[in-house]
């Protein structure tokens, strides 16, 4: 029963943190007599508390807690069953408060109304405040460094059994593991959340590891934990990693598996569904990273109108010139963006050509792209070159649109295509972005722009960043094969300028200079 305990080692913030009489918390290793948090130096740390930074100072510790009235509480790791009186029984996850730990495997406890010995090496140490109090660390913070850990926890112990059941001890080489992936495979889906917040993670820690007090608590944690010489933020990463690994680890398997093995077809098939769920970690990950981008390039447009983009998009497939055709034949020139279910089109500033002004948008999920031929178009009545129309299927109403070039037109065309392609993609995959994470992106944005230098252009208005800023996502790791060259994949540069003789001849004649 003990001799499980070398895997019950599971680190925790709150193994310094203990609970007061009164119920305020403070750190064990980082608090000096006074309640202060001086800025230690480690060795200053080992010197002043060594007997806490050894092996078996995790239980002097907890003792000394105990004696000093502190109240102490321990998470059950498994569960454990028991049919002698003396011991205590309970289940994963349940809380047990600890009485007395004198003994490194036996510590004496209370859960509910029951008192008794249970393993040590069962449980994990931490302190149940009886208050809220942010002390070193807010809630947001350990949010934000630790994400969904817990629960990435929880799985991989639930996986892991199941997989060991598979496992064959005398004869390895008939055990049968692929159907546990199988049966698995969407619950790996949690890990989506981790990867998505591991960057932010790594600028909160990297924040607070500016400060020693951070960096002596979270060694100081690692040493009582009795952890290998790993700093956190590489703990922090394995998740990142393990997730990566499972495709490697079962195509390998499947190398050196026979067709005849009676688990061949489904580690093959394991190997397909991790396979995917990598897929779709990335692709999750990625469009993360796109909505940022949008949320960006949305603050920059001037008079934008109606709701934000990322109310439903979150990936920008094409974008350029084009020129629309009003039913009374009026030629406009716009740049267009076209997102999964939305088209938006802007106008550029006479002068300042990198200055966008919201025009409208073309609801893409009712609509038909209808090819047109060169010639006298019968529904504008006018001679049309290089067009194609979006005509919307219940209101029947048309835009007519012209390319520049043919191969713009093929673009454009294609681009259409593509947007609904993606769309029944995300639909089938369960590709979403919470409400939540695209409020936030918003408001990142607003703040970033917010917090930037106010410039202000010739004609009093606020000059946005280039709307260049802002490229179509070319290619998907799901649906775009990496052999096609990236420049035959949807990409429309804008034409290029020449300069104008009148603003060179302008500035030749201008008799001073800022």
């Amino acid at each position: 029963m003990v001799a499980r305990g070398g895997m019950a080692r599971f680190w925790s913030l709150e193994s310094l943190q203990m609970v007061a009489a009164d119920g305020g918390t403070e750190s064990s290793a980082l608090v000096d007599d006074n309640g202060s948090e001086e800025d230690y130096s480690y060795e200053e740390l080992c010197q002043a508390t060594p007997r806490y930074l050894q092996p078996g100072g995790e239980q002097l510790a907890i003792n000394e807690l105990i004696s000093d009235g502190s109240i102490v509480y321990a998470e059950a790791l498994w569960d454990h069953v028991t049919m002698d009186d003396q011991e205590l029984g309970f289940k994963a996850g349940d809380v047990i408060r600890v009485l007395e730990a004198s003994n490194k495997d036996w510590w004496w406890g209370r859960n509910e109304d029951k008192e008794a010995w249970f393993p040590a090496s069962f449980v994990r140490g931490y302190i149940r405040q009886c208050r809220k109090h942010t002390g070193m660390f807010t809630t947001a913070q350990l949010s934000t460094i630790f994400g969904n850990i817990e629960d990435i926890y929880k799985f991989q112990r639930k996986f892991l059994k199941d997989l060991e059941k598979q496992y064959n001890k005398e004869e390895p080489h008939l055990s049968e593991i692929g159907s546990c992936f199988l049966q698995h495979q969407d619950g790996f889906a949690i890990y989506s959340e981790y990867c998505n917040n591991h960057p932010s993670a790594c600028i909160e820690l990297s924040k607070l590891m500016k400060q020693g007090k951070y960096r002596h608590f979270f060694e100081a944690c690692r040493l009582l934990q009795q952890m290998i010489d790993i700093a956190i933020d590489g703990f922090l990463l394995t998740p990142v990693q393990k997730i990566c690994k499972y495709p490697l680890q079962l195509a390998e398997l499947l190398k050196y598996t026979t067709q005849e093995h009676s688990d061949y077809n489904n580690i093959k098939a394991a190997y397909e569904a991790m396979k995917n769920v990598a897929c779709l970690i990335n692709e999750r990950k990625r469009r993360l990273e796109s909505i940022d981008k949008i949320a960006r390039w949305q603050v920059s447009i001037v008079d934008w109108e109606g709701p934000d983009v990322l109310a439903r998009s979150s990936e920008l497939i094409h974008s350029g010139e084009l020129t629309k055709i009003s039913k009374q034949g009026k030629s406009q020139q716009r740049t267009f963006f076209l997102f999964d279910h939305q088209l938006v089109f802007c106008k550029k500033d006479l002068l300042r050509r990198d200055i966008l002004y919201y025009k409208d948008r073309i609801d893409m999920d009712e609509v038909e792209i209808v090819d047109t031929e060169d010639g006298r178009d019968k529904d504008f009545n006018i001679n049309v070159k290089n067009a194609f129309k979006i005509i919307n299927r219940a209101t029947e109403e048309i835009h007519l649109f012209c390319a520049k070039k043919q191969e713009d037109k093929k673009r454009w065309m294609e681009a259409c295509e593509s947007e609904r392609r993606r769309v029944q993609e995300d639909k089938e995959m369960g590709m979403e972005i919470s409400e939540n994470q695209k409020k936030q992106a918003m408001q990142n944005a607003r703040k970033s722009r917010h917090g930037k230098i106010k410039g202000v252009s010739y004609n009093g208005c606020p000059v946005p960043p280039p709307h260049q800023s802002l490229h179509p996502i070319h290619q998907r790791h799901i649906t775009v094969p990496t052999s096609i060259p990236q420049q035959q994949v949807f990409a429309l540069a804008e034409p290029k300028r020449k300069s104008s003789l009148f603003w060179h001849t302008f500035n030749k004649l201008t008799p001073f200079k800022k």
